[in-house]
């Protein structure tokens, strides 16, 4: 002889409150956590608030900018950038950075990339690189801008640096950051080409955004 229990509406309405009361102390318990856990992440950030890299321009060197055909150009530039980490908590990964050249609004060298590198508190480092571009496409315009330039007696060249970085705080790594470098190079330039290569050893700092 088997036995039926039956339970009554009431006894189903308690249960149901139980299941409802133990989700909702689940969801707060979770909510506080995870709000906590910000809090930390978020005060730990505003302390140290890293500062975003700093770059300079020691020297840039152009030793061709000629055109091999009406709107095809040919260039070959040494570069050397200072690449300076201002925080004294925090470390940076470069895992990537494309340099390259440009005039006038034109890229005029194909990106080069830098190795990737980690870059301690406070350290500096120098960034050499060649900048070269063959047979590169151009506006019909580049031979009269550069002519422009010579009778100004200066040209003004963009060296730029785009990629991606990390912060490091302790054991901490945080996720990537894309980095844009923009540095002003002025060189004199005559009526008639000097023999030797267009020079820019200025070291002015360059802009950075991050």
């Amino acid at each position: 002889m088997s036995l039926v229990s039956i339970e009554s509406p009431k006894h189903c309405a308690k249960r149901g409150l139980n299941v409802n009361k133990l989700s909702k102390k689940l969801f707060f318990a979770f909510s506080a956590f995870f709000t906590t856990l910000l809090s930390l992440i978020l005060l730990i950030w505003l302390i140290l608030r890293p500062a975003k890299p700093e770059f300079s321009l020691k020297e840039a060197d152009i030793y061709q900018l000629s055109l091999s055909a009406p709107n095809l150009l040919n260039s070959s530039i040494q570069l050397t950038l200072l690449s300076k980490n201002p925080n004294q908590k925090v470390g940076i990964y470069y895992d990537e950075l494309q340099v390259y050249a440009a005039y006038k609004g034109q890229q005029i060298t194909v990106d080069s990339p830098l190795p990737p590198f980690y870059q301690g508190h406070q350290d500096s480092n120098l960034l050499t690189t060649s900048l070269v571009g063959t047979g590169l496409p151009v506006a019909p315009s580049f031979n009269y801008e550069v002519g422009r330039d010579q009778t100004a007696g200066k040209l003004v060249l963009n060296l730029r640096a785009n990629g991606r970085i990390r912060w490091k705080v302790g054991t901490w790594v945080s996720g990537r950051y894309r980095i844009n470098v923009n540095c002003l190079a002025v060189m004199a330039l005559g009526p008639t080409l000097p023999t030797g290569p267009l020079s820019s050893k200025q070291g002015t700092a360059c802009s950075t955004t991050v």
